[in-house]
């Protein structure tokens, strides 16, 4: 891992960082905040989540730090969440969606979908939907997916048949299949807003001591395997370094598409490079999250300006209509997800 980066100042910036109360994503929000940036912290727990805001104004002597507080899991809530991101950033320069984890046992969301890839694809993929019309329009920005060297794991692709991992689950297969997910899903976000002056990569951090395994989540030989690593691990803060090098450096104003090991573009695994299964992907993520056409269109966006598509219009299904988002569980998503009893 390289040492610290000069991060530039940033002042006049606007960045969301999901994932932000603890881990990569508070040092990730801590190096942005130092540098001057507006940063917008997304947590789903408020009591963690203001108690990291508060901190980070204090060790940064950046007021400009805010949080908005929404569970990636729930389809509703990120809807939500989304709306509460629009009103505080009139303009937004920058997505680092890093929040993620990694299951012992299989669960499955509010929504009926299997937790791990609830949570570490459809609902980035959800928030990023939402807020591309302001990411769009306040170019040149840059969305960062914090994915993983775990992506080369299923080395025979995803299976399209069982993205919920009914069959045979294992936490590391989930967690593997999510990170796959989540390099297919930039580089086809690539294709799709070239030249529009929005850019997306993805990066592998490093192995993190993030604290996957500290609120329960793993149990178990997991559970004891991360406990036995953690002194070995990088520091959350080592682990930033490179999503705030993604979202920040000016060297990469033009550079989309790629995935990022510390610093240096690296080759990502063979499956993550199919642009099949990537188109495929997204558009069986549009479905399972309940975006519209009208919401995404259908292949690139416009070049050179933003789509000026109204956002948070009434009966899109996004707050403004007067219920809580749209495409829950019921409408008719869960044959791309089907949950048996």
């Amino acid at each position: 891992m390289a040492g610290p980066w000069p991060v530039p100042d940033l002042t006049g910036r606007t960045i969301v960082v999901t994932g932000a109360n603890s881990g990569i994503g508070k040092a990730t929000a801590r190096q942005l905040a130092s540098a001057g940036a507006h940063v917008v912290m997304a947590a789903r727990d408020r009591s963690r989540g203001t108690a990291a805001r508060d901190q980070l104004r204090r060790a940064t002597g950046n007021e400009a730090v805010d949080l908005v507080v929404f569970d990636l899991s729930d389809r509703a809530s990120v809807r939500d969440g989304a709306a509460g991101i629009l009103e505080l950033a009139p303009r937004l320069h920058g997505l680092v969606n890093n929040a993620g984890l990694v299951l012992s046992d299989r669960r499955l969301s509010a929504d009926g979908v299997e937790m791990t890839l609830a949570v570490n694809h459809l609902g980035p993929f959800l928030l990023t939907a939402l807020l591309a019309d302001r990411l769009l329009a306040s170019a040149p920005s840059r969305v960062v997916t914090v994915s993983s060297i775990s992506h080369r794991q299923p080395v025979r692709g995803l299976d399209f048949d069982d993205l919920g991992t009914e069959h045979r689950y294992r936490a590391l297969k989930a967690y593997g299949r999510s990170k796959l997910a989540n390099v297919l899903f930039t580089r086809e976000l690539a294709r799709r807003t070239a030249g529009t002056g929005l850019t997306a990569n993805c990066c592998h951090p490093g192995v993190v001591a993030t604290g996957y395994s500290g609120d329960g989540d793993t149990s178990g030989w997991l559970a004891w395997g991360f406990a036995e690593i953690t002194p070995i691990l990088l520091t959350p803060d080592q682990g930033a370094r490179t999503p705030v090098y993604l979202v920040s450096a000016p060297e990469l104003a033009a550079v989309s598409g790629q995935y990022f090991v510390g610093r240096r573009v690296r080759r990502p695994s063979r499956a993550a490079r199919d642009p099949d299964a990537a188109r495929r992907l997204w558009e069986v993520s549009r479905l399972a999250t309940g975006l519209t056409t009208a919401e995404l269109p259908p292949d690139r966006w416009p070049q050179g300006a933003a789509t000026g598509r109204a956002v948070g219009t009434a009966g899109d299904g996004r707050r403004g209509d007067g219920k809580r988002g749209g495409g829950r569980r019921g409408d008719g998503d869960d044959t791309i997800f089907p949950v048996r009893p």
